[in-house]
């Protein structure tokens, strides 16, 4: 996707830029060394070299489609293993006609895909790089920042996921969560017109760079979902998030709004749930929360029993029954979501395991995801529109 094109394009600039010690961006008669300047100045896209090189930095989309015509004569692939098949067969033949050479940086995402068959590719060198050595070269206090934190992520990680995401191993056992058939079946939304009741759902950003969304849904007879909307703001406050929802919310008066209360949440769900506006509309949905509601109570009418704690630690956490109720509706055809980039590179990024004896579901890039599940969640709202009938 175009932002996340973006941050390896930002360190090249950046690199470069640091190559002249003598530049001054800050006078304007002063020239880089090796940047262009004038009309061929950079771009948000575009950097000319004066020695005739140009570095281009494009979202390719699900197809290729944003790269072709152009030549290559190097390419930088970051992510790569998240990269669709389609786009690798659109590029590669650029790469033939120039002779042009191919770097992959990645985080593994298991064995099915372009990635780890050229790390196994004896025309390829392959760089492991030792989370360990990085660590250890670290000056302090971040070598001993990294270490705590390393040993938390063991704790909160599933082993297969550890050994992939923190050791760069390429693992099995690892699954993608929706098929790529499921993705191109879902994803074919167009313009479309409410004509039910309207959800939304919110992830907020977590601290370090994520992205908030909000999207919804018009709710079809209570059986379908319709995705209409896609908002991702560039990064903001808290106060600013919570008005461009309340603005939002105006333009399209949503039912009931499904938002994340956990961590950085909290801080726009509570306005919104004081807001006249919103406050009877707000529905916290934690990803940690369990809900006692799914252990069988007695029948009997005043029979009362306490529940135990290794009942409620058998309970699925929420995020998991949204995670798993969004994939029940897309396999039965009950959803439909915008045709988007963006949605299918989040969707795809969604990986699951049972290494540990219990479902982990997970993704790199899973914020968009997180608010479709949530939206999704409106098809289980048994709540009536009151009427008053008069004799």
């Amino acid at each position: 996707v175009d932002r996340q094109s973006l941050l390896l394009f930002e360190k090249v600039l950046g690199y470069i830029f640091d190559k002249d010690p003598n530049y001054r961006p800050e006078n304007k008669e002063s020239k880089h060394k090796y940047i262009c300047s004038g009309k061929d100045r950079p771009t948000k896209h575009e950097l000319k070299l004066r020695n005739g090189s140009i570095i281009r930095c494009l979202p390719t989309g699900d197809d290729g489609y944003g790269i072709r015509g152009y030549t290559i004569d190097r390419l930088y692939a970051d992510e790569a293993a998240f990269i669709s098949e389609e786009v690798w067969a659109s590029v590669t033949p650029m790469l033939a006609t120039t002779g042009g050479s191919i770097i992959l940086l990645s985080t593994p995402l298991g064995k099915e895909n372009y990635f780890f068959r050229m790390s196994e590719n004896k025309k390829f060198e392959f760089i492991h790089v030792d989370p360990d050595e990085v660590i250890a070269g670290r000056p302090e206090p971040q070598r001993t920042n990294l270490i705590e934190f390393r040993k938390d992520e063991k704790e909160r990680m599933t082993k297969l996921q550890y050994q992939q995401e923190h050791l760069g191993l390429f693992v099995g056992g690892i699954e993608r969560f929706f098929t790529k058939e499921l993705i191109d079946a879902i994803c074919t939304g167009k313009q479309h017109v409410p004509i039910g009741d309207k959800y939304q759902g919110i992830d907020i950003a977590r601290m370090g760079g994520d992205e908030t969304v909000l999207v919804s849904g018009d709710r079809i007879n209570r059986e379908r979902l319709i995705q209409f909307d896609l908002t991702i703001p560039e990064p903001q406050t808290l106060p600013d998030t919570t008005r461009l929802i309340l603005k939002k919310d105006l333009l399209i008066n949503h039912k009931k709004i499904y938002i994340d209360d956990g961590g950085m949440g909290v801080g726009v769900s509570d306005p919104l749930s004081e807001n006249r506006q919103t406050r009877n509309k707000i529905i916290t949905t934690n990803n940690a929360s369990r809900s006692i509601d799914s252990i069988k109570k007695p029948r009997r009418i005043g029979l009362k029993r306490t529940i135990t704690h290794t009942e409620v630690k058998k309970i699925p956490l929420l995020g998991e029954v949204m995670a798993i109720n969004f994939r029940n509706l897309a396999e039965n055809g009950k959803i439909q979501l915008l045709d988007d980039t963006r949605i299918r590179h989040s969707l795809r990024t969604m990986q699951c395991d049972y290494s540990d004896g219990k479902l982990k579901i997970y993704g790199n890039y899973d914020h968009i995801f997180e608010a479709l599940k949530r939206l999704a969640y409106c098809l289980k709202d048994k709540s009536l529109k009151p009427f008053i009938y008069y004799g």
